[in-house]
């Protein structure tokens, strides 16, 4: 039963994703915007392939994509508070923990959905794909691809689950979207996607590492251009650890909530 529901959950949300292509399409406007016209700027990275910045770039603009998608489940949630479909579900014999599996199972694989189409609208742009290895290799590009798709996922379970925990506390859209732009845009930016974090002033990186967003473009860009700040396996500690609490956390004030 809990089983079937939590599949049932999910399928709902890719349903739902499927249908709103309005929705899927205006969600790629910002990402595109980014890679387009930030993507042109005359920067060089040594490290990156060929030096490009649009290699550099892109990973963080993935996480971007991921960053809001996975946020976007929150909204969801009020949604369906909002016009009684929880209320409806709530009657069956199953714990919350099972709704919130599904609501969040089906934010994740939109996000992942949604990353995967920026990384490949990024390759006629420029971006240059190594995979974990300097020196382009089969080996080493599957490895790269099959790491990127694990960091997406833990990105995606890491604010899914934040977005899970805020929307359980709200009772209207309001409050949640000025806590949406509080947050996604302060994160984003602190995240490294655009620059590295070795610019950044010497008081601002205490909390730049402090970002689960951070170790999650890094993770991102170690994988696909074989450029990392940090070793990969520090990265994925680090969102493991997140994604286990911001799950917790969405759980936990989601077992409490109060539906009017």
């Amino acid at each position: 039963m809990e089983f079937s529901l939590g599949y049932t959950l999910w399928l709902r949300e890719m349903k739902r994703f499927f249908r709103l292509k309005s929705r899927f399409i205006g969600s790629l406007g910002m990402p595109l915007f980014f890679l387009i016209f930030l993507g042109m700027a005359p920067i060089n990275f040594p490290n990156a392939p060929e030096g490009s910045y649009i290699s550099f770039l892109a990973p963080g603009i993935i996480g971007m994509i991921l960053l809001f998608a996975s946020m976007g489940a929150g909204m969801n949630l009020l949604w369906d508070k909002e016009f009684g479909f929880l209320k409806e579900i709530m009657v069956a014999p199953v714990k919350r923990r099972t709704i919130v599996l599904g609501k969040t199972a089906g934010g994740v694989t939109t996000a992942l959905i949604q990353g995967l189409v920026i990384l490949v609208l990024a390759l006629p742009l420029g971006l240059e794909l190594t995979g974990i290895h300097p020196q382009f290799t089969a080996l080493g590009f599957s490895l790269g691809f099959l790491a990127a798709i694990g960091f997406m996922i833990l990105i995606g379970f890491t604010f899914v689950g934040l977005g899970v925990a805020f929307a359980s506390r709200m009772k209207d859209f309001h409050g949640f979207q000025l806590i949406w732009n509080f947050i996604l845009f302060p994160v984003f930016l602190l995240s490294g996607a655009l620059f590295p974090l070795d610019v950044f002033p010497n008081w601002l990186r205490p909390v730049a590492y402090a970002n689960p967003l951070t170790y999650g473009v890094d993770g991102l860009r170690g994988s696909l251009i074989g450029v990392s700040e940090m070793p990969l396996l520090l990265d994925l500690a680090a969102l493991v650890i997140s994604s286990a609490i911001m799950l917790f956390i969405g759980a936990y004030l989601f077992s409490r909530a109060e539906l009017d």
